[in-house]
């Protein structure tokens, strides 16, 4: 089933198919390493939710809801 990232529960690890970010926030997350099909899971939320920490590739990067919002994972459920 395809969410939205920011949907993802913490610790629910994700399987990005789809980035639709505007073209430099993409830029920025393929230059982190964070591409189709690349396991993503969010470990940390703020205090407003917003930024989330995501994990992937052994990286932790916080990204906006605004941003997660544009990024399609598949899970298990």
């Amino acid at each position: 089933m395809l969410i939205k990232l920011s949907n993802l529960d913490i610790n629910q690890i994700g399987l990005v198919k789809k980035i639709n970010c505007s073209p430099k926030i993409t830029r920025r997350l393929y230059d982190l390493g964070l591409l189709e099909n690349t396991k993503i899971c969010p470990i940390f939320s703020s205090p407003f939710k917003d930024p989330v920490a995501y994990e992937f590739r052994g990286n932790i990067i916080a990204i906006r809801n605004d941003d997660a919002n544009d990024i399609l994972v598949e899970t298990e459920k």
